[in-house]
């Protein structure tokens, strides 16, 4: 069965940098799209960055310039690289195995993807 986790949340102040890991079993990185989302809200699940068997990348608005994707297909990890962090970057970061590239109406997780992790908590401080 194909299960993700994610690791490496915390608490940081604003301008400072975390990297998440999401460590994936029972996929094949060449076939799945591997994306990060954030609940922030109660009202959409939003869209981050996904990542392509190819390692091509995409990004939303909120987080261009500041997050980078990348992932180990040895290792079936992905990582999101994030720095200038903001107040409002603070939420529950999960990632997913083939979700869509737009943010969800609604909570996180969601039945738009196949696989998500349980998310692990950001919270940055001004």
């Amino acid at each position: 069965e194909a299960q993700v986790a994610e690791t490496g949340g915390g608490s940081v102040q604003a301008g400072g940098s975390l990297r998440l890991t999401c460590t994936a079993s029972g996929l094949s990185f060449e076939d799945t799209y591997m994306g990060w989302y954030r609940q922030a809200s109660d009202n959409a699940c939003e869209f981050l960055s996904i990542i392509r068997g190819d390692g091509s990348t995409s990004y939303g608005d909120s987080v261009k310039g500041r997050f980078t994707i990348s992932q180990d297909s040895v290792r079936l990890s992905v990582y999101l690289q994030m720095n200038s962090l903001k107040p409002e970057d603070t939420g529950v970061y999960y990632c997913a195995a083939d979700g869509p590239r737009y943010t969800i109406p609604g909570s996180c997780p969601s039945t738009r993807a196949y696989r998500w992790g349980r998310g692990t908590q950001v919270t940055v401080s001004s």
